[in-house]
């Protein structure tokens, strides 16, 4: 079952997000193979982001990747919301 994970950090701005989307595809980290959609918002230091996991396996065996280079760079990633979605309707192209 696919899930929706919104973070809400206690504070991130774009720079700062940027610095850790940069060095997790350099490790070779992200994009994580359960991964459908990630998405960035929000302004200053109040940067949101939302991501789409085929499985809640698929978002665990992210976190264990994800976790240490968060804690390394100093960014607290808050408490995850997790919802397991029902339906999920992509455009055609």
């Amino acid at each position: 079952m696919s899930i929706l994970v919104r973070f809400s950090p206690p504070s991130m701005t774009a720079e700062q997000y940027d610095t850790i989307l940069e060095r997790l595809y350099k490790e070779g980290v992200h994009p994580d193979p359960g991964l459908e959609l990630e998405l960035c918002f929000g302004s200053g230091d109040q940067m949101k982001v939302s991501l789409l996991f085929d499985s809640k396996e698929h978002f665990e065996s992210f976190g264990a990747k994800i976790g240490p280079v968060l804690s390394e760079m100093g960014l607290d990633p808050g408490e995850p919301e997790v919802i397991e979605l029902h339906n999920i309707i992509r455009r055609n192209n």
